[in-house]
């Protein structure tokens, strides 16, 4: 049971981290001021694997339609993604992503919708930036000098995602060796030396919760991982970039009620000072997080 007494010994332990600020900064002309306000980053799949089934579009209209719709219930960022993580689904060539993912990007771009795609395939990313995607949303390991190049030339963004891999289809057992926050600071200071080094400046983080590690199939496990990771977030902070988190969904609790776990997934996270809450459920963790600003 987490309980207030936890959370005042992981403040006193970390104090210094806590008072950490990020960079601001601007994405497709918009900015965000993350120290004062946290952003919210809708979801379209254009897969028919993947499990979230209110978030899945099988046609270009549809998640067109579903892009403008999450914009106007209160995202900053619609994220596109046309491969599922799941461990079963099957895998997308370049050109089969593209042929998805092209015409809801150029439509939600001419609608003035910010548009993050989710990628590690060097072809894919070119294509979905040159066509007016704003963020490389990287879930890989593999080729990043050619991808932040990418990334830097268009003047984009990258949310650079830790995974113990190539890539979030090809994880096996997440490495508990020692603190998980450690190896994350880690892993992103040697990644953001990298993307500097080429160019970019607009970065953020992303701890990769959702991703489908084997020994992360047990549900005490995997929810324990998690929220540990939730309320240590302002430790990585510390890194000066700020923090995006994809919430998760802890079927095995909430069964029926599945649909308002990132809304308390996303208690947890703001607790622990995320700037980007990724979601399926953009008008419920939007009325979290106004609720929690009156406090």
């Amino acid at each position: 049971m987490l309980t207030l007494e936890q959370m005042a010994g992981l403040l006193e332990k970390n104090r210094a981290a806590a008072s950490a600020r990020v960079k601001e900064f601007s994405i497709g002309g918009k900015p965000f001021a993350f120290n004062s306000q946290p952003a919210i980053m809708g979801v379209v799949n254009l897969s028919p694997d993947s499990w979230y089934r209110e978030s899945v579009c099988l046609t270009a209209e549809a998640a067109i339609q579903r892009g403008k719709v999450l914009r106007e219930q209160g995202a900053d960022i619609v994220d596109i993604g046309a491969e599922s993580t799941l461990a079963h689904a099957a895998r997308a060539d370049g050109a089969a992503q593209n042929s998805k993912l092209i015409p809801v990007i150029k439509e939600l771009r001419r609608a003035g919708v910010l548009v993050s795609v989710e990628t590690y395939q060097p072809a894919v990313t070119r294509a979905c930036l040159e066509a007016g995607a704003n963020i490389l949303n990287l879930t890989g390991t593999d080729h990043g000098d050619d991808l932040f190049r990418l990334v830097a030339d268009h003047d984009a963004a990258v949310i650079i995602c830790y995974v113990q891999g190539k890539n979030v289809r090809e994880v096996g057992d997440f490495d508990f060796s020692a603190d998980p926050v450690e190896m994350m600071r880690g892993y992103f200071a040697r990644q953001i030396e990298i993307a500097q080094r080429h160019g970019v400046e607009k970065i953020i983080l992303d701890p990769g919760l959702g991703f489908y590690y084997r020994n992360l199939q047990d549900s005490v496990v995997r929810v324990r991982h998690q929220m540990t990771v939730f309320l240590n977030t302002f430790r990585l902070r510390a890194l000066g970039f700020p923090i995006c988190h994809a919430l998760p969904h802890a079927f095995e609790y909430f069964r029926d009620e599945v649909r308002c776990a990132e809304p308390f997934f996303a208690v947890l996270a703001a607790l622990g000072r995320t700037d980007l809450f990724r979601t399926h459920e953009v008008p419920r963790i939007k009325a979290v997080l106004d609720t929690l600003k009156v406090f």
